[in-house]
């Protein structure tokens, strides 16, 4: 259940943070490569902030 919900958070987030640089500003693709980052980052090191603030919510696995 976690993983489905981290990953439609960072689909958000990217989608969200895509619509924004186009309407907004293109600084928003910054938060687009931050988001990868993190999604890079948890991939090698399998620590995630989003899961770790998941479980502290009181969602099971």
């Amino acid at each position: 259940m976690k993983n489905r919900i981290i990953r439609a958070i960072a689909g958000s987030f990217v989608l969200l943070s895509v619509v924004l640089s186009i309407y907004v500003n293109q600084n928003w693709l910054w938060f687009t490569a931050f988001v990868g980052a993190n999604l890079l980052q948890s991939s090698i090191t399998k620590w995630c902030l989003m899961e770790d603030i998941l479980t502290k919510l009181g969602v099971k696995d």
